[in-house]
């Protein structure tokens, strides 16, 4: 699927952030970013309706094609990860409920995808992405350019890297392509 448009979020009960990004004959390009703050928002499962409500409405505005989600990942603070948790299969279920497929990448594959470095720190995702998808400039609130970083990892695990040709080894590659390998 050449022309598409993919719906990243970075999940959390405090602050949810999303990008979205349009794919055009195989080159992305940033459509909107921004965070949900749930910060003022005491009661846990008011908390999971707002990002239910803020996903379908994020749906519905830029009609996705296609949902990445950064996955939970696993931390010794056991209720954080339940809450996190909660709040991935929340916004889940509102692309569910639209019908929209669901890719769900594990934060270090977003970081390397983006960076080449799976331990970057959110600070190098964002200048990474600045520079890939020409930002303007670097929003204040880091969970933004997460969820943008969801999307374009989606964009890279998705698009094809050899025009269908398939290698079985470095080997393979470099007897196929001889004038790529100096």
């Amino acid at each position: 699927m050449n022309n598409r448009i993919i719906l990243g979020i970075d999940p959390g009960t405090a602050v949810m952030g999303y990008g979205v990004i349009e794919v055009i004959n195989k080159k992305p390009s940033i459509v909107t970013l921004g965070i949900i703050d749930l910060k003022k928002i005491e009661d846990t499962y008011l908390k999971l309706s707002k990002i239910f409500e803020r996903t379908i409405g994020l749906i519905d505005s830029y009609k996705p094609d296609e949902l990445a989600i950064e996955a939970p990942f696993f931390g010794k603070n056991v209720q954080s990860m339940l809450k996190l948790g909660r709040a991935q299969g929340v916004a889940i279920a509102a692309a569910l409920s639209r019908e929209i497929p669901i890719f769900e990448y594990a934060p270090r594959k977003i970081k390397m995808s983006i960076t080449g470095n799976g331990n970057a720190s959110k600070e190098q995702v964002a200048s990474m992405l600045q520079h890939t998808l020409s930002l303007t400039e670097i929003p204040k609130d880091l969970d933004a350019t997460d969820g943008l970083a969801a999307a374009l990892c989606h964009f890279y695990q998705n698009k094809p890297q050899n025009d269908g040709k398939s290698f079985n080894s470095w080997k393979d590659f470099m007897n196929k392509n001889p004038d790529r390998v100096k």
